[in-house]
C-alpha cells in the first residue's frame, strides 16, 4: 500500500527581490517544484508562504530560491534576530550604493542642469564635457555600482521571465553605450537614473521596514527568558525551555512569558497589546494569563499551560503572517498585469524608437533613443506589486494590535462589504456565563430529587454548551458532583439536547420540544412555575426522567448582557450595518436580549442547520453578511457566512471555522474590524488606482518626447514610494 506524505506549511524570508515580477518568478520556481502544493509570495513582507509534502526538505526549498538568483532564509517568530540583521544589511548596503552613486553622478547632473536656459548663469567647467571624462565618471556608476542590476536581470531571463531590472539595464545600457559611440552624450542619463533608482529602493525598503511595525511589535512581546521555580529555588532560563506545569514568577512590570493560570498572588495586567482592551485587568488565583501582556502592581506565580508556539501570542503571530500570505481578489489583477508588463514596455519602447526615428525624427538617432529610454525608466511594476500587499501589511498590523485576526486577505477584503451581520445571543452578546438561579420539578419527592441532579450533572459534564455548564456549576455549588458515579452511556443531538443512561434510567435533557419529541409531557405544576420565567425571557432546560423513576426537572438559566453590547450594536447601525439575532434560545428568551440591545430581527428556537439556511438565504438575497458566534452549534452558519467571525473565547471549532477571530471576545471591536476593512481596501484602489494610472498616462507622456530620460526616472521611484507612504498613512488613523 502506497504511503501517502504528510502535508507540512512553512514560511520563508526572502531577500534580493527588487519588484512584482521578482516575487511572481519566485512563486512560479517554488510551484514547479515536486511535492509542493501551494506557494504564496508576499512582496511587501518579502517571505513566502508554501504548503508541501514532508518529501521537501527546507534545502531543497532554499536551494531552489538561491537558483532563482534570491536567498531565503526559514522563518521562525521564536528568531528574529538573522532576519532583521539580513534585512538590516540590505538596507545599508542600498544606501551605500545611492551615496557613492550620488557622489560619482553630481558633476554629471552639475553639467547637465547648467545646459538649462534659466539656469545658463552658473559656471561650466569645459573639461566636463569631454567624452572620455564623462565615461569615467559614469563607468563605475553604470558597472560597478549598478552590477546587481545586470545580475538580476541575468537571472530573470534566464528563468524566462524579465523584470524591472531588465528595463533598468536595457535602458541604462543604450544611454551608455551610445554615449561612447554615437554622436550626442548621454552618461548623465544613465548615472543619474541609476542614483535616481537606488535612492528610491533605499527608501522604499526603509519605508516597507516601517509598515512591518505592527507585526514586529507584536513579535517583540516575548520575553527572552522566565524564572522558574525548580527544586524550591527560583532560576533564570531562555523562554524557549518553557514547559507545561512549570511555575513562572513575573514581577511587577514584567511581561509574563507563556500563557498560565494564577496559582499565587494578585495583581493586575495590561493586555491591551493583545486584546485592544485599554482598561488592566484584576488577576488573581484561578485567573487566566496571557503572554507577553505585562504584569502591574504585584508580583504574581503562573503555572504555565501554553508555551512555545502554543501561546496565544504565537497563535495570533501565525494567524497575521498566514492572512500576509494569502492574496486579496483585487491582488491578482496586479498579478496579471505584471507578469506581461515588461515585455509589452520593452515592445512599446521599440516601437517608440521605431517612429521617431523614421517618422517624427528622421534619421535623428539621438531623439528616438532619448524617448525609448524615458519609456523603459518611466514604467513601472513595482507600483503595482506593492499596491496591495502593503495596504495589507499595515491593515492587518492594526487590526492585530485591536485583538482582530484576519485569516486571509480576502476576508480583510470582505468584511468591507457587510451590510447585515447576524449575532448568536449565548456568549457573543450575553457574557456567556449563564447561572442557575431556580429549579423546578414533579414526580420526585425530596430525598429522591437529589440524587436525580447528582445524575444530570454528571450528564452535562459531558457538554461544553454554556448552558450544560451553568448546570454543572450549580452542581458544584451545592455539593452535587459525585466523580465515582459512571455515565454508562451519552449521545448529543446538536441544537437539541442530550441524552444519558445511568442506572436504568433515561434522560434527556434540552429545549422542550427536544424533551417532547421524546415522549414527555409537561405537567400542571411544572407549566404554572415556568410560565413566569418564560415571560421575562429566561432560558430554560428541561430533563425528563424515564425508568424506575419517572418524572421531570426545568432548570431556570440567567445570563447578563454583555456590558458594550448595545454601543456596539449602535454603533454598527451608524456605519449602515444591519444586526440580526439567530439563537437556538426561546422566544422570550431571544427577544428580551434583542429589545435590550437594540436588534429589531430576531429568529430564535433555530438549529445549527436553520442558522446556516437563514445565512445562505442572504447570499441568495445578494445580502452581504458576517456571522458572529462562539460555540461548536455556530460553526454551520460561520462556514455558510460571506465572514464567519468568532469570538476568541469560545470553541476551538468556532474559531478554527471563521474568517476572522476577536482574541477578548469584545464585540466592541467587530465596529473596528468593519472600519479597518473599509479603511484597508479603499487604500488599495488607491494605490491600485494611482499604480495603474501612473503607468497608463507616464508611458504615452514620455512616447511623446516630453520627458527627459532622468525626470523619468524620478518618477518611476516616486511612484513606488508613493503608494508605501500612501499605506503608511493608515497606521495613523483611529
Amino acid at each position: 500500500m502506497e504511503t501517502l506524505n504528510k502535508t507540512t506549511e512553512r514560511t520563508l524570508d526572502l531577500f534580493g527581490m527588487t519588484c512584482a515580477n521578482c516575487a511572481l518568478r519566485i512563486e512560479k520556481g517554488l510551484s514547479k517544484m515536486e511535492g509542493v502544493s501551494e506557494v504564496r509570495v508576499n512582496f511587501a513582507r518579502e517571505s513566502v508562504f508554501l504548503r508541501a509534502d514532508d518529501s521537501v526538505t527546507v534545502n531543497s526549498l532554499l536551494e531552489k530560491v538561491e537558483s532563482l538568483g534570491y536567498s531565503a532564509l526559514l522563518h521562525d517568530p521564536n528568531k528574529q534576530s538573522e532576519t532583521e540583521k539580513k534585512q538590516k544589511e540590505q538596507i545599508r548596503n542600498l544606501k551605500i550604493r545611492f551615496l557613492l552613486s550620488a557622489f560619482f553622478s553630481l558633476p554629471l547632473f552639475y553639467g547637465m542642469v547648467t545646459h538649462f536656459s534659466f539656469l545658463s548663469f552658473m559656471p561650466m567647467p569645459h573639461f566636463l564635457m569631454d567624452r572620455w571624462v564623462q565615461m569615467a565618471i559614469a563607468f563605475p556608476v553604470q558597472f560597478i555600482i549598478g552590477f546587481p542590476f545586470y545580475q538580476s536581470a541575468y537571472r530573470a531571463l534566464r528563468n524566462g521571465s524579465a523584470n524591472m531590472d531588465v528595463l533598468v539595464v536595457i535602458g541604462t545600457s543604450a544611454a551608455f553605450g551610445y554615449s561612447v559611440f554615437g554622436k550626442d552624450l548621454y552618461f548623465e542619463t544613465s548615472a543619474v537614473l541609476i542614483t535616481f533608482i537606488l535612492g528610491g529602493k533605499w527608501i522604499e525598503h526603509f519605508a516597507k521596514g516601517k509598515s512591518s511595525d505592527g507585526i514586529n511589535a507584536l513579535l517583540k512581546l516575548r520575553p527572552e527568558t522566565a524564572t522558574v521555580r525548580s527544586d524550591g529555588v527560583w532560576t533564570e532560563v531562555p523562554n524557549e525551555y518553557l514547559k507545561l506545569g512549570d511555575l513562572v514568577l513575573v514581577k511587577a512590570g514584567e511581561r509574563f512569558p507563556m500563557d498560565g493560570i494564577v496559582s499565587e498572588g494578585e495583581s493586575f495586567a495590561d493586555e491591551s497589546m493583545l486584546t485592544g482592551e485599554s482598561m488592566s485587568v484584576e488577576k488573581k488565583t484561578g485567573d487566566r494569563i496571557l503572554g507577553g501582556t505585562v504584569n502591574g502592581s504585584g508580583s504574581l506565580v503562573v503555572k504555565a499551560n501554553k508555551v512555545g508556539n502554543d501561546t496565544t501570542l504565537s497563535h495570533i503571530i501565525r494567524s497575521v503572517e498566514e492572512s500576509l500570505g494569502t492574496k486579496a481578489p483585487i491582488q491578482r489583477i496586479a498579478d496579471q498585469i505584471s507578469a506581461y508588463f515588461v515585455p509589452v514596455v520593452v515592445s512599446i519602447s521599440v516601437i517608440d524608437f521605431l517612429v521617431w526615428y523614421f517618422v517624427i525624427s528622421p534619421g535623428l538617432v539621438s531623439s528616438a533613443i532619448e524617448t525609448s529610454i524615458a519609456i523603459l525608466v518611466i514604467a513601472c511594476p513595482c507600483a503595482l506589486g506593492l499596491a496591495t500587499p502593503i495596504s495589507l501589511l499595515v491593515g492587518t498590523g492594526r487590526a492585530a494590535k485591536r485583538g482582530v485576526l484576519f485569516r486571509s486577505a480576502e476576508s480583510l477584503e470582505s468584511v468591507s462589504k457587510i451590510n447585515w451581520i447576524a449575532f448568536d445571543k449565548t456568549g457573543t452578546l450575553t457574557e456567556g456565563k449563564p447561572k442557575v438561579t431556580a429549579v423546578s420539578h414533579s414526580g420526585f419527592d425530596s430525598s429522591e430529587l437529589n440524587r436525580i441532579l447528582e445524575e444530570i450533572v454528571k450528564m452535562e459534564q459531558t457538554s461544553d454548551h454554556p448552558l450544560a455548564k451553568a448546570i454543572v456549576s450549580y452542581g458544584k455549588e451545592n455539593h452535587l458532583v459525585q466523580e465515582s458515579a459512571d455515565i454508562l452511556s451519552t449521545k448529543t443531538y446538536p441544537g437539541g439536547g442530550i441524552q444519558s443512561e445511568q442506572k436504568g434510567v433515561v434522560y434527556f435533557a434540552g429545549k422542550q420540544t427536544f424533551v417532547e419529541e421524546n415522549g414527555f409531557s409537561i405537567s400542571d405544576s411544572i407549566q404554572e412555575s415556568i410560565t413566569p420565567w418564560t415571560v421575562d425571557g429566561s432560558s430554560l432546560v428541561f430533563v425528563g426522567v424515564r425508568g424506575n423513576l419517572n418524572g421531570m426537572v426545568v432548570f431556570r438559566i440567567e445570563d447578563s448582557l454583555r456590558a458594550d453590547a448595545k454601543s456596539a450594536i449602535s454603533e454598527l447601525k451608524s456605519i449602515g450595518v444591519e444586526p440580526v439575532l439567530l439563537t437556538g434560545d426561546n422566544h422570550s428568551s431571544a427577544e428580551k436580549v434583542a429589545r435590550l440591545v437594540g436588534i429589531t430581527f430576531v429568529h430564535s428556537g433555530l438549529l445549527p442547520e436553520e442558522k446556516a439556511k437563514i445565512i445562505t438565504k442572504f447570499k441568495t438575497d445578494k445580502i452581504h453578511s458576517a456571522m458572529v458566534g462562539d460555540g461548536i452549534n455556530d460553526a454551520p452558519a460561520l462556514a455558510s457566512a460571506d465572514v464567519g467571525i468568532a469570538m476568541g473565547t469560545g470553541s476551538d471549532v468556532a474559531i478554527s471555522t471563521a474568517d476572522v477571530v476577536l482574541v477578548n471576545g469584545d464585540i466592541q471591536r467587530i465596529v473596528d474590524l468593519i472600519r479597518i476593512g473599509k479603511d484597508t481596501v479603499l487604500n488599495i484602489r488607491q494605490n491600485f488606482g494611482w499604480a495603474l494610472g501612473y503607468n497608463l498616462l507616464g508611458i504615452p507622456i514620455a512616447a511623446s518626447g516630453l520627458l527627459a530620460p532622468w525626470v523619468s526616472g524620478a518618477a518611476m521611484a516616486f511612484s513606488s514610494l508613493s503608494v508605501v507612504f500612501n499605506a503608511l498613512r493608515m497606521s495613523r488613523w483611529k
